[in-house]
């Protein structure tokens, strides 16, 4: 077990299961599928992210350095949400870019749940963490890793 500070971008606990990108996240690509076409697991439509294409990823801990892609991105997010379509948490090795940061702002604002948030964990976090792994995060932005 192994514990890792972060910022809080939307506080709140949960636990989930991990799910690693070690590479940039395509929001669009990556949720299209479960926002266009209906897949209710959604599951990553990125193939230019070999950790993560064809995972389910409703209801995990996204764990990943930073999103990448259209500006779409913060929109897609707070959609995915509101569809129930989301990870349970997303979690940033490196600072949270500002359309994720919308799209987390924006699913805490608008929708039943919010879609905690947490940026700054550092690279030895997402060195350390691995698919499957449990995850809980607390409102302080604390993240155990077991």
């Amino acid at each position: 077990m192994k514990q890792f500070k972060g910022r809080p971008v939307v506080a709140g606990k949960c636990t989930a299961n991990a799910l690693v990108s070690h590479g940039g996240f395509n929001t669009l690509a990556s949720f299209q599928n479960a926002l266009q076409f209906g897949d209710k697991e959604a599951k990553c439509g990125d193939q230019n992210n070999a950790d993560l294409y064809n995972k389910p990823m409703v209801g995990t801990a996204l764990c990943l350095p930073q999103t990448i892609g259209s500006t779409t991105g913060g929109m897609v997010l707070y959609c995915a949400n509101a569809m129930k379509r989301n990870p349970k948490c997303m979690l940033f090795s490196e600072h949270i870019d500002s359309l994720a940061c919308a799209g987390a702002v924006l699913s805490a604002v608008w929708a039943d749940e919010p879609m905690i948030t947490v940026d700054c964990l550092g690279q030895e976090f997402l060195d350390y963490v691995k698919d499957g792994m449990k995850i809980t995060v607390d409102e302080d932005g604390t993240v155990t890793v077991e």
